[in-house]
């Protein structure tokens, strides 16, 4: 192995380990954000992005192992998620048309919010 392998083996470790910190904190965000919302909007753009960011951990453990089969694996994730916030979309424009009284406190709610700000 040349000089120039083993740094790049020792740069691509140190790269994946930092990535794998990175997502760990933003995991850790995403999730306070789930819980605290404020609104349901707030949770699903949360949810798809805890999809991403599973996303990128499948991907890091797949390039950390030398086991690429994960990255078929995190594509097929992100189909799905894709798949799973179109269908969340579609649940709150239901609810939202149907006068779900819970839908329009919290419309009603944000607009408020988005007034007080401005």
């Amino acid at each position: 192995m040349s000089s120039f392998e083993a740094f790049a083996a020792q740069f691509l470790a140190i790269s994946v380990n930092v990535s794998l910190a990175i997502l760990t904190v933003s995991f850790i965000i995403i999730v306070i954000r789930i819980v605290v919302g404020p609104s349901l909007p707030d949770r699903v753009v949360a949810l798809d992005m805890l999809v991403t960011v599973g996303i990128g951990f499948i991907a890091a453990i797949g390039v950390y192992t030398g086991y690429y089969l994960y990255i078929d694996i995190a594509i097929t994730l992100g189909l799905v998620g894709f798949l799973a916030t179109v269908a969340f979309a579609r649940f709150v424009m239901n609810r939202g048309m149907a006068g779900d009284k819970t839908i329009m406190a919290e419309v009603e709610e944000s607009i408020k919010r988005r007034e007080a700000g401005e």
